[in-house]
């Protein structure tokens, strides 16, 4: 079972966790990203939440039985969901970074418009970033790789 359906499921956040598993937060972060772990953080882990430690084991679960669709499906949202989040945070430091040096540039050198420069360099990062946050599959994705293959084998689409 998944560290982080355990640790939801308690509402608790990754700073709980780690106080009450005695983990560092980077180490319970590594975890839910499928980083492996020692068999001493599983323990750990295990006891806390209270489940047996085969149950944390991400070796035995992985050969011991097929993907579900549906825990497939809860990785790809929660996947999604930190690159939205992380695009977010982007924007709010866009945000307050470009308006603070506009605010700067309108108050120290009215005639010389430098932060617009800023504006428009970093905007054009925001947007590559909200394209691929929003159209993940886009040009030359991986949809297209496949249906490029499929046509390349002879199979229908």
């Amino acid at each position: 079972m998944s560290v982080q359906k355990l640790r939801l499921k308690l509402g608790w956040s990754q700073q709980q966790l780690a106080e009450a598993s005695g983990l560092s937060v980077r180490t319970i972060q590594r975890i839910e990203a499928g980083y492996p772990a020692s068999t001493e953080s599983l323990k750990s882990l295990a006891a806390v939440f209270e489940v047996d430690f085969s149950a944390l084991n991400p070796e035995q679960a992985m050969e011991s039985r097929t993907p579900d669709p549906s825990e497939q499906q809860e990785t790809e949202a929660f996947n999604y969901v930190r690159k939205l989040r992380g695009f977010y945070r982007h924007m709010a430091r866009y945000a307050v970074i470009t308006l603070t040096l506009l605010a700067i540039n309108l108050t120290v050198t009215p005639n010389r418009m430098w932060a617009l420069w800023v504006m428009g360099g970093w905007g054009l990062g925001v947007l590559m970033h909200a394209s691929r946050v929003f159209r993940p599959d886009g040009f030359l994705g991986p949809q297209w790789e496949r249906r490029q293959v499929e046509k390349r084998l002879g199979r229908p689409l």
